[in-house]
């Protein structure tokens, strides 16, 4: 018998930085196959007012943002929670990647979005990509808030979804809709979700 193939997970927010990592972390202690991106322009995160962001590009090694907060305003940051979110998002990658320029890193199974606008963009991008391999993929959206307790909340939940999936043996575009009526049951979180091709 051959041995069932993995599912190939991809968690996305805006800047790649909370609600995506959460996920991708959690997702990747439980053993699953999982990467993740933003989908913004740039990297923004809070600064010391609303109108001053800190903005970064993609790329931007996570140790590197790290230091930069800590030299500005090691109090703000810490006590906001952003140093010590950088400092996990380094256990568990370089960089905050782009979703639009992912294409080089391979097909995905499952596409999990955390805003509805991000869920938007990778679909509009997904039915722009050239279709090679007419391989289904499902893009699926929960609306998280951009905080670190949500983000928790939602990368438990995400994973939650993700290990249902991921034992549905390869026939999940058949109970796709169980799933997920199940799932809102049971969370009393709303899907949105979308199919696309590759």
């Amino acid at each position: 018998m051959e041995a069932k193939r993995k599912m190939r997970f991809a968690m996305v927010c805006s800047s790649n930085m909370n609600r995506s990592m959460e996920a991708h972390s959690q997702l990747g202690r439980a053993g699953l196959d999982v990467a993740s991106y933003g989908t913004g322009t740039h990297v923004k995160l809070p600064g010391p007012s609303l109108h001053e962001p800190n903005v970064y590009e993609f790329g931007t090694p996570y140790n590197v943002i790290y230091n930069d907060l800590r030299r500005k305003d090691p109090d703000l940051y810490k006590r906001n929670g952003l140093l010590p979110m950088l400092k996990r998002n380094t256990s568990v990658k370089l960089a905050p990647q782009r979703w639009q320029d992912n294409a080089g890193d391979g097909l995905f199974d499952v596409i999990f979005s955390f805003e509805e606008r991000v869920f938007d963009l990778i679909v509009d991008d997904m039915h722009n990509r050239e279709q090679r391999m007419l391989k289904n993929a499902l893009i699926i959206n929960m609306d998280v808030k951009d905080n670190h307790e949500e983000a928790g909340v939602g990368a438990k939940l995400a994973l939650d979804f993700c290990q249902k999936l991921e034992a549905t043996n390869d026939d999940w575009e058949e109970i796709i809709d169980d799933l997920i009526i199940t799932f809102e049951k049971q969370h009393k979180r709303k899907l949105t979700y979308n199919m696309a091709f590759y």
